[in-house]
């Protein structure tokens, strides 16, 4: 199957290739990560998805097709709801500073597509260029974040842009023959908005990709029916799908 900007986000594409997202969505529960590639569960467009697919559409050049896709942007007088002009006061604050320009300036949205253990695996680069890999991220700020199991992390370990960043640079250096270095462009939702160029360092880079490699064959054996999915019982497909078979014992509680 040939990507284009058309089916990249398609249901047979989500099928054939591994992405980092899917592969994020098996490692939260098999089970719904399965029920969306079969199209039997579609993830909600929350407000603050919303605001961030408003910049990445602007800078991607498809900013009036996204309000067509999007109604639900507007106040009934056609005006953009408050989410939306801090949006545009993101982009605004984006646009004033030279050095986030200048790494938003490479080619816009490069499909690309490769093999990792042999599990077919596709990446869309926000901006690429010959000497470097940049990917842009609205956040609600820049401060660590706590995760039960690892405890304070910074943002953008907690949110898996690491990961994110090793897949990419493995997929581009299987397209170019280049392992170029991998930069988030960063912006905040303040109520002023902060700004940041972050390089990820090599070896967080490595580490992730490990991570990947470790899981990627059995996400891949599950999406093709090998092995069956497991239930995580707490995500919101989970409760929906639940089915119950017998009581619950009170004392099971105490070992949650």
């Amino acid at each position: 199957m040939k990507l284009t900007a058309r089916n990249y986000f398609s249901r047979k594409a989500a099928k054939e290739y591994m992405s980092v997202s899917q592969f994020k969505s098996f490692t939260r529960c098999q089970a719904c990560a399965m029920a969306e590639i079969q199209g039997k569960y579609e993830r909600e467009d929350t407000k603050a998805l919303l605001v961030g697919s408003y910049v990445d559409a602007h800078f991607e050049g498809t900013l009036e097709k996204f309000k067509q896709l999007y109604p639900e942007i507007f106040k009934r007088d056609g005006t953009l709801k408050a989410e939306y002009i801090q949006a545009e006061a993101i982009i605004k604050r984006i646009e004033r500073d030279k050095l986030f320009t200048q790494y938003m300036s490479g080619t816009k949205q490069v499909i690309m597509t490769g093999e990792i253990c042999g599990v077919p695996v596709k990446i869309k680069v926000d901006s690429l260029h010959p000497d470097k890999i940049v990917d842009l991220k609205i956040v609600r700020d820049f401060e660590n974040l706590y995760d039960a199991e690892k405890g304070s992390l910074p943002w953008f370990e907690f949110w898996e842009y690491d990961l994110q960043g090793a897949v990419y640079q493995e997929i581009v250096r299987q397209n170019t023959g280049k392992t170029l270095p991998f930069y988030l462009a960063a912006a905040t939702k303040e109520k002023t908005t902060d700004i940041e160029i972050v390089h990820l360092n090599p070896k967080s880079l490595d580490f992730a990709f490990d991570r990947f490699k470790a899981n990627v064959e059995l996400y891949d054996a599950i999406k093709k029916g090998i092995i069956p999915p497991e239930r995580c019982n707490k995500c919101e497909w989970c409760k929906e799908t639940k089915v119950l078979t017998e009581p619950r014992d009170s004392e099971e509680y105490y070992l949650l």
